[in-house]
């Protein structure tokens, strides 16, 4: 905004104004602080020819504010010899900065004016030593509130509490009443429903274990993602659930009731657990096995893609289905140019024959997994939490300076090894076995015809390991021109086929 002389030689001013999350006073948002700069700019007859606002942006965080970069460069061509703010620490709370716009006061004959503060004479060394003083103390005042913010969310989470932020999809009931919320970019306020965030929305937290035992049967989270699209089931934001907020939401321990600090397991939360622990625990394993991760790209059409290992020497790559080369059919190879020639869709057939011709076979029920009833359940959660303790306790010592860095580290590379093997364990209860379905089918390939490709990658992935060897050239003693034995059998469970 901007005034026009109206006679004589009016002094030019701008003004800055900052709201963040830290509202330093009455709290107030932008428009006040505009319209108390603007009485002040009137009352001293200052011709206003410009406004800097930077909304949400933190003096103290360091944090680009763009609007205050973009004044410092206009003071310096001489857009103004007057700046107004409601307060110094809406202007900056950084010593750095303030030596900054100190040095660009002294250069440029500039002024500063505060609703608040009064005058600020930087061209004096008092006016100085007062700004730094302000400075601070303003510093202090962020650097105190941000210790007192850290501590109370340690304390709320080591108790249980809520310690706020973006709502967790599957809790927060309305309670019936509501609550004022300060937009923090206008200083809007608005009333808001108040939620009661130790309960579970119903539907979902019924979503929620869908997705939890679809992923404990083999499902994928593509396909998980493609089902909230279906169902019109989005993040607590409003937006489309992403292969990444699946992932994120199947991952968080708030699933099973347990509270976290800082990545850190710290106890049992003051909420409704919407998922068993034992299951909590299996995914977490499913999810971060290694063997499961595939390089990015589009859904696998193939049963072998990024499953199967190429056999030429020592190559350590996976193998994909391709067309290129010129050849008229899909084959396998890796992405070093292995493996070209192996006709997918014969290879899969022949996987697929050799799982089924295993899984007809008698003793094919001994490659079933324990079940939940073969573990002890409630003894791997007490060795679970026993763990935890002693994690807890070590970086408690460690921090109070009672331990060395290198005990501490080798404590808790022991610990979590222990509890690796502990949660494994649990997964092993709570996994659905794969194959399942498939052992005691009157028609095992039936069966096998009746799973999705996903679940049938999945049989695949639990059952064996196949590496497709340099195959042998020309024609085989069958009479064709497929290299059979050049595809092998690794099996993780039982023994092979007869």
């Amino acid at each position: 905004m901007s005034s026009t002389p109206t006679g004589g030689t009016r002094t030019r001013a701008v003004i800055y104004c900052r709201i963040s999350q830290d509202r330093t006073g009455a709290g107030l948002g932008v428009d006040r602080q505009r319209e108390d700069c603007q009485a002040l700019a009137e009352r001293n007859g200052w011709d206003v020819v410009e406004v800097y606002v930077d909304n949400d942006v933190s003096a103290y965080s360091g944090k680009l504010r763009p609007d205050y970069r973009r004044m410092l460069a206009d003071l310096d061509q001489g857009t103004a010899t007057v700046v107004i703010v409601w307060h110094t620490d809406r202007l900056t709370r950084s010593i750095v900065e303030l030596e900054e716009y100190i040095e660009l006061s002294d250069r440029r004959g500039i002024s500063t004016h505060t609703v608040q503060a009064g005058t600020i004479d930087l061209a004096t060394p008092s006016g100085r030593m007062t700004a730094r003083i302000l400075g601070a103390v303003a510093r202090q005042e962020s650097e105190h509130k941000g210790h007192r913010v850290a501590r109370a969310r340690q304390q709320k989470a080591m108790a249980g509490e809520w310690a706020g932020g973006i709502r967790p999809f599957g809790w927060g009931v309305p309670t019936g009443e509501t609550r004022t919320k300060v937009d923090r970019r206008t200083g809007e306020e608005t009333e808001v429903p108040e939620l009661d965030m130790r309960k579970a929305v119903p539907e979902e937290a019924e979503a929620l274990r869908y997705w939890t035992d679809e992923i404990l049967s083999g499902g994928s989270i593509r396909s998980l993602v493609k089902w909230c699209a279906d169902k019109g089931v989005t993040t607590t934001r409003g937006n489309a659930v992403t292969h990444q907020d699946m992932r994120d939401m199947l991952l968080r321990p708030r699933n099973a009731g347990i509270a976290v600090y800082r990545g850190e397991e710290v106890g049992r939360g003051q909420w409704e657990p919407i998922v068993e622990e034992t299951k909590f625990r299996a995914v977490v394993a499913v999810l971060k096995d290694p063997s499961r991760r595939t390089t990015p790209g589009g859904t696998p059409k193939w049963l072998g893609s990024i499953l199967y290992r190429c056999g030429r020497g020592d190559c350590p790559h996976f193998v994909y289905v391709t067309q290129s080369g010129g050849r008229s059919y899909p084959s396998y190879r890796c992405q070093t140019g292995h493996g070209g020639g192996r006709r997918a869709e014969i290879t899969d057939q022949y996987v697929e024959d050799t799982i089924v011709r295993r899984l007809e076979q008698d003793d094919a029920h001994e490659l079933l997994l324990p079940g939940p009833d073969d573990i002890d359940t409630a003894s791997l959660h007490a060795e679970g939490e026993r763990i935890r303790q002693r994690m807890r306790d070590l970086g408690g010592l460690f921090g109070a300076g009672q331990l060395e860095l290198a005990p501490f580290t080798e404590g808790m590379e022991t610990a979590r090894a222990q509890l690796d093997g502990v949660t494994r364990q649990l997964a092993r209860a709570a996994t659905v076995d794969p194959l399942v379905g498939l052992v005691g089918a009157p028609d095992v390939r039936k069966a096998w015809r009746g799973l999705d490709l996903e679940q049938q990658r999945t049989v695949l992935r639990s059952l064996v390991e196949v590496t497709l060897k340099t195959p042998r050239p020309g024609r085989m003693p069958d009479g064709g021109y497929f290299d059979y034995d050049a595809v092998v059998f690794h099996w993780k469970r039982g023994r092979p086929p007869i």
